[in-house]
């Protein structure tokens, strides 16, 4: 997780650099579709099996729009709306935003620490929102936390599908919708194919999704959802510091307060305060394997 963290928080510099030479749909569009030919071509030569049923189909359809075409604008227009550390802080709300729904639907319920994490680290939100003004950036990087959100939750619902072939296949999907979407709004695409574009598309499409879809997924269909997506609270500080180091943008003294606030969530929030009973993980509970003849039973 501290892998993907890092390469979610590159992703904004990369996002930052990449714009300056395509337009925001395109560039969405583009990122989408070549991370999703990568893994298809990938389950492809593995003769990964493809799914069953239009309702597998369809649960990866709305993945595609929810978690790539919606998301991936909303990222890549905040990104170009806002500065790219406080956008980094509030397109990852996921872990705020998760607690509830994880409860409804899998009934993991939130512990002591999650709610304080989720009260803490929504005031350290606000504080970051406010003091980048609260603009269309702010709005929209929120907007991609939500879209994300929705789209782990749809993940586990998938859990038995094979996960490259979800991958591939939803980001596929997602990025034709968004090339559509470019089309329609932004005419066609005019892009300057410079080496510094393609390698902010590369690292992108590749590291910045194609891997870690793979390791994201993998993991939101076994993983406590709200521990799970504690960790990437660790993206805005990577995001932060890159904005400092590469872009030159100097945090505000609000700012680093709303991060500090937003460390803290995670922090309690990776706490743990007791252990959840059997079952309250979305998945069901599992009987242990019998112990082999003359083996001790633990």
């Amino acid at each position: 997780m501290i892998g993907v963290a890092l390469a979610w928080g590159a992703c904004f510099v990369a996002i930052s650099w990449g714009l300056r030479d395509a337009p925001v749909l395109w560039f969405a569009a583009l990122r989408a579709l070549l991370a999703g030919a990568a893994l298809v071509a990938v389950a492809s030569a593995q003769h990964r099996r493809l799914p069953r049923g239009p309702r597998t189909w369809a649960l990866i359809g709305l993945l595609g729009l929810v978690n790539a075409t919606l998301a991936l604008a909303a990222m890549f227009a905040a990104g170009a709306g806002a500065a790219k550390g406080v956008a980094a802080v509030l397109a990852n709300a996921q872990p705020l935003l998760i607690l509830l729904p994880a409860w409804w639907l899998y009934g993991q319920r939130p512990t002591r620490s999650t709610t304080i994490a989720l009260l803490l680290g929504l005031a350290g939100l606000t504080v970051v929102a406010s003091a980048s003004g609260a603009g269309a950036g702010a709005g929209l990087s929120l907007a991609a936390a939500a879209a994300t959100t929705a789209g782990t939750l749809l993940a586990r619902w998938l859990a038995g599908v094979d996960v490259i072939v979800v991958a591939g296949w939803h980001l596929l999907f997602g990025g034709l919708a968004l090339a559509v979407w470019a089309s329609l709004s932004e005419g066609q695409p005019d892009i300057a194919w410079t080496g510094r574009f393609m390698a902010s598309l590369a690292f992108l499409a590749l590291v910045g999704t194609a891997a870690t879809t793979v390791i994201w997924f993998t993991e939101a269909q076994h993983a406590r959802l709200d521990q799970l997506t504690g960790w990437t609270l660790l993206v805005p500080v990577i995001g932060v510091l890159l904005a400092a180091l590469v872009l030159g943008e100097r945090p505000t003294g609000w700012t680093l307060l709303g991060l500090g606030g937003v460390l803290a969530a995670l922090w309690i929030a990776q706490r743990p305060d007791h252990t959840p009973p059997a079952g309250h993980h979305g998945l069901p509970p599992t009987a242990p394997a019998p112990a082999p003849t003359g083996a001790p039973r633990t």
